[in-house]
């Protein structure tokens, strides 16, 4: 009769997950190294956790359950302790009427099947999860939820409870690694009358996430001051931080900040990326004709390049992708920033401060004075950084800029609002981007879309429009969500002859676009559009870029007529 390990790792043979001489690597390297035949499959990448658990449940005849496709109650670890659920290797998935459905890894663990029933004090069904999947659900219940249960301790256990703020420490480092994970630009964690809800924004979107008890929200908070270096004693004005945080394989910067609020301190982290995270100006997803000339602009000797949108629309990621494409030891670039979001070496980056009277027309007068050959001012916010910016581009500087208006026609207009001359505005400028984010299609869950006329007349389509359109199902790898990870959708304004003689005669939006198409302009709105029918974003995502553009009113956000 065969043992366990070699029955299991005799059926992962016959299902065609394993040859016969991975089978007898994996049996010589246990003897080496000690432990399973499995156990070895699993240590040299042979076979998936999965696939083992898969097989073991074929064998055990017990379901299989995949813990991604399940809202799983992380406080249901307040049902046993931590450390029976990690020796048992077993949790508590659903409790429904007297019965507990227990994940285990190895359900013919009758000893710990008893010991689980004697904890839950209730009716157990076990079923077989991934070891992966196990670990990972157990570590994170209980580190957030900051319990070690209240099924009774053994003396094994009282062994694994941890003292004073540890639980806390293991929660926050839980809640910032999961968000890392999860690809989140923001953490939010809210205190409400009753509960505390925790969200990660991912792709642009709150998705809301199993929360710690509100008891444990003042912890929270005092842990986060402390890796801040807040003010631990003030709980009542704003507080803003910053701190490094190692995730698994990656080192993240966090933006702390703190506002009171009627329920308690209101937290948000921003989590930026590091440097190695740029990519190249080709996967932005701008059009090829403007990647072409986007590459040729910031590769000039001076000149203004002007990014545009709204907060959150990708422009410093657009920026920093094209400091990093002109980065070398024979350019001195320079920026001043507010706040300093991502580090590039060789960059010498400037944070503003205006209470020591560090602004950034203040700030760009000394960088002038350090030999730059490329300035990248955050944002345009006045006249004075307006006029000492265009001065710059027009001296032998090339200037990356951002000013905050709803499309490129518009950064125009703006720039003659701070009192920037037409003339100079024609000899400085070398182009205005403006963008967007949408949401991509998740590849692993992607499928055909049919819209109806209806929903295709509301974004101001007709049948033709509408082909090559994609939408996603959902699946693990998206959470679920059908997306992952974001496109920007662009517009770029070239100042050709025809645009320069408009701004000349006076800024007229509707005139300057009318040139601006003449000279092959193509809109956010175009852009979108083409995105959609390569399959890049779905129609929903499409239809919410033209609402937004919708509510521009009198932008011309909309393609020409």
């Amino acid at each position: 009769m065969l043992e366990a390990g070699n029955f299991l790792t005799q059926t992962l043979i016959d299902d065609g997950d394993v040859t016969e001489s991975d089978a007898e690597r994996a049996r010589e390297h246990a003897r080496v190294n000690g432990g399973g035949v499995v156990d070895a499959l699993l240590a040299l990448n042979i076979v998936s956790s999965q696939r083992v658990a898969v097989a073991r449940a074929k064998i055990c005849e017990y379901p299989f359950v995949d813990l991604t496709k399940y809202e799983i109650d992380i406080h249901n670890s307040a049902l046993m302790p931590r450390g029976a659920a990690e020796r048992i290797r077993a949790f508590p998935l659903f409790v429904v009427d007297g019965a507990a459905t227990v994940g285990m890894v190895d359900p013919l663990d009758l000893q710990g099947i008893d010991r689980v029933r004697q904890l839950l004090k209730c009716d157990v069904d076990p079923v077989v999860c991934d070891s992966e999947q196990l670990k990972a659900l157990t570590g994170r219940a209980y580190s957030i939820t900051g319990t070690h249960g209240l099924g009774g301790h053994d003396e094994d256990e009282s062994e694994e409870l941890t003292t004073g703020d540890e639980p806390i420490v293991a929660a926050v480092d839980q809640i910032i690694t999961a968000a890392v994970k999860a690809g989140a630009s923001d953490v939010h964690i809210n205190p409400d009358e009753q509960a505390l809800h925790l969200r990660y924004r991912v792709d642009g979107v709150l998705m809301p996430q199993q929360a710690p008890a509100k008891s444990a929200h003042p912890a929270i908070v005092q842990r986060l001051k402390v890796m801040a270096r807040l003010d631990l004693t003030q709980s009542r004005r704003p507080q803003d931080g910053k701190f490094r945080f190692a995730a698994p394989g990656v080192q993240v910067d966090v933006r702390l900040s703190l506002l009171p609020t009627i329920h308690g301190e209101n937290v948000v982290m921003r989590l930026l990326r590091p440097s190695a995270a740029i990519g190249s100006i080709e996967e932005l997803g701008m059009p090829g004709a403007l990647t072409r000339r986007f590459t040729e602009f910031i590769h000039k000797p001076h000149g203004m390049i002007l990014v545009t949108g709204p907060t959150g629309s990708g422009k410093t990621t657009t920026l920093y992708t094209a400091l990093a494409q002109i980065n070398d030891a024979q350019r001195n670039i320079m920026t001043i920033e507010d706040p300093v979001e991502i580090r590039l070496p060789l960059i010498r980056q400037v944070q503003v401060n205006p209470e020591v009277g560090l602004t950034f027309a203040t700030a760009l007068r000394s960088v002038l004075r350090q030999d730059p050959d490329v300035v990248l001012v955050g944002e345009i916010r006045d006249d004075e950084t307006a006029r000492i910016a265009v001065q710059s581009a027009l001296t032998g500087h090339l200037v990356l800029t951002t000013l905050h208006t709803n499309d490129a026609v518009g950064a125009v207009a703006r720039l003659k609002d701070f009192e920037v001359p037409p003339f100079a505005i024609n000899s400085a400028v070398l182009c205005a981007i403006a963008q967007r984010l949408v949401r991509k299609v998740c590849a692993g869950c992607v499928a055909p879309e049919s819209i109806d006329p209806p929903r295709l007349a509301r974004v101001g389509l007709d049948p033709e429009h509408a082909s090559g359109f994609v939408r996603g199902a959902g699946c693990p790898k998206c959470l679920g969500t059908g997306y992952k990870g974001r496109v920007g959708v662009y517009e770029m304004l070239v100042l050709t002859p025809g645009v320069q003689r408009v701004i000349e005669g006076g800024v007229e939006t509707a005139r300057l676009r009318a040139a601006a198409v003449a000279d092959g302009f193509r809109s956010l709105w175009e852009d979108g559009l083409n995105k959609g029918r390569l399959g890049l974003t779905s129609f929903e995502e499409f239809a919410r870029l033209r609402t937004l553009m919708d509510e521009d009113e009198g932008t011309g956000l909309g393609v020409a007529a």
